[in-house]
């Protein structure tokens, strides 16, 4: 093997986040889409949790955590500064794949989760939206006046959130991300990549 394999799925967040990463640091990769009801052998063999992004290097080490995909395509090239030392990057990530994370899955089959309503669910998705909203009232991009890993990290989250809206044809997700609008220079990166 020359280049990395990148296991992935097309409209998993982790699996976009990790491809981002990977295209914006220049490192070409072989990557092998995944059908979710047949997963590979040699993924399972070498990930057996059996979840993508699954990152395996030419010497055979495994990357198994998007997050852990990003950081180690970013130590090998951030030409535009992504990574920062922002201590608020490790809260804002930890709040997006736990709470709203959670949210977001039942909201998006609600019907799976019948203790509360896809409305309830939106509103503690939107919470966490709020949040984002406030540090966009400050910057042009959550942590500053630039494009960082935590937007790239927390994106793909904020589009599957704004698709369930958009499909249930519900009013009130009002909430614009607008470091992530068109024309903001990071629409073209990213229809390159996911």
């Amino acid at each position: 093997m020359t280049q990395p394999i990148l296991y992935s799925y097309r409209r998993c967040p982790y699996a976009m986040r990790a491809r981002m990463a990977l295209r914006y640091a220049g490192i070409a990769v072989e990557i092998r889409e995944i059908v979710l009801s047949d997963k590979p052998r040699h993924m399972l063999a070498v990930s057996p949790k059996g979840t993508v992004p699954v990152l395996v290097l030419p010497d055979g080490k495994v990357i198994d955590e998007s997050l852990d995909v990003m950081a180690w395509a970013l130590s090998r090239n951030d030409p535009d500064g992504w990574l920062t030392g922002d201590s608020l990057l490790p809260e804002l990530i930890a709040e997006n794949d736990g709470d709203f994370k959670r949210a977001l899955d039942r909201y998006k089959y609600a019907t799976r989760f019948p203790e509360k309503s896809a409305e309830v669910y939106r509103q503690q998705g939107e919470q966490f939206l709020s949040r984002l909203e406030a540090l966009l009232a400050e910057h042009d991009y959550l942590l500053s006046d630039k494009l960082t890993q935590a937007d790239v990290a927390i994106f793909p989250f904020i589009r599957q959130f704004s698709m369930v809206s958009c499909k249930n044809k519900q009013p009130g997700n009002k909430t614009t991300i607008r470091s992530f609008e068109p024309g903001c220079g990071f629409e073209k990166r990213l229809k390159s990549v996911v």
